[in-house]
């Protein structure tokens, strides 16, 4: 394995290993019924910004955005990801979702990922046309050939 997998790999082991250190002394400290709270609690605020920032979301998409909505698209995406790191149970999960919450830590984090990523597309002007001048040609799958023709189609017809 190279190097960066085996980082990967020892986060993934070492991720539920530091939960469950978490649960045992922080809920040695507070009590279980406290550690059961926040748990439901930080469920129940997690899955309140997915849903409120998932329907942000789509009215900037459906406004049409373009460039421009990229940072408010990039906040939603973070803070949908806050709300997904609260779900999952676990102190430290919760402590990311809520450092995702605070808007210096997003747009840190945007511009740290915006330098390493390169958007390449096609960017569409208000006002051009929404054709595509093509040419094609009808397939007949084999199956739908009788006796090497072709039966008409059925789909027309009431």
């Amino acid at each position: 394995m190279r190097t960066t997998e085996m980082w990967v790999f020892a986060l993934i082991l070492a991720w539920p290993l530091l939960e469950i250190g978490l649960f045992v002394v922080v809920g040695g400290w507070i009590g279980l019924w406290a550690t059961l709270a926040w748990v439901v609690l930080s469920a129940m605020l997690g899955i309140g910004l997915i849903r409120w920032q998932g329907m942000g979301a789509l009215r900037e998409v459906r406004g049409g955005g373009g460039i421009a909505a990229l940072q408010p698209m990039a906040h939603s995406a973070l803070i949908m990801l806050s709300g997904m790191l609260l779900i999952l149970p676990g102190f430290f999960t919760d402590f990311l979702g809520l450092l995702l919450l605070v808007p210096p830590v997003r747009t840190g984090l945007i511009a740290v990922l915006a330098a390493r990523v390169q958007l390449h597309g096609v960017v569409r002007r208000r006002g051009e046309a929404d054709w595509v001048d093509a040419e094609y040609e009808e397939v007949v799958p084999d199956r739908d050939k009788i006796g090497g023709t072709t039966r008409p189609s059925k789909w027309g017809e009431d």
